[in-house]
């Protein structure tokens, strides 16, 4: 669990069980599924997958999850189906913990799509977000394009909250994202 009020300790990640999946820490084995992710068009662009990755750059991703936890930068899951095979990525960044908001991201490798994985990981993670006393909120960012995205965040019971404009910068360009708000409050 995090605890803002000991900055030099590293935070642990837990092992999250879900009905059909888990999250787990990123391990060497799963560089196939970073490898997977670095060719997809869009999902270099908008994370730290590196576009086009080979074996030591997808371990050199891996390595950088662990290391975001030593840092206090948040938890990076892998998504892991039943099988234990990664199929994906889920973060809850600590950026604005003082001030009792986090924020989430997630990709899935595109084999691994439209099969509700993302809604269940998603699922996961807040309910144990919900958990940690120093959040009040949780947040989302979504381009208005991405509508499997955006319905993903609905259905795990985020609301809109608006339209950012030129909010990120995604491949050089000011991109708007509509943003998604959980309150922890409401699940707790």
């Amino acid at each position: 669990m995090s605890r803002p009020d000991q900055p030099d300790v590293p935070l642990i990640l837990p092992r999250l069980e879900g009905a059909a999946l888990s999250l787990r820490a990123f391990q060497s084995d799963d560089v196939d599924a970073i490898r997977d992710a670095g060719r997809d068009p869009l999902i270099p662009l908008m994370t730290t997958v590196p576009a086009g990755a080979d074996e030591e750059q997808a371990l050199a991703f891996i390595r950088r999850q662990h290391d975001r936890l030593r840092q206090r930068a948040g938890y990076s899951f892998a998504i892991a189906d039943a099988d234990d095979v990664a199929i994906g990525q889920i973060g809850l960044w600590l950026r604005d913990e003082r001030h009792g908001r986090a924020s989430i991201g997630y990709w899935l490798r595109p084999s691994a799509r439209g099969r509700g994985h993302a809604a269940a990981a998603l699922a996961v993670l807040r309910d144990w977000a919900c958990t940690l006393p120093q959040l009040n909120r949780l947040e989302l960012y979504v381009e208005p394009w991405n509508e499997a995205s955006w319905r993903t965040a609905e259905r795990a019971g985020f609301v809109r909250e608006g339209l950012m404009r030129s909010w990120q910068i995604v491949d050089g360009t000011p991109r708007d994202m509509y943003m998604y708000s959980l309150l922890t409050a409401t699940r707790r």
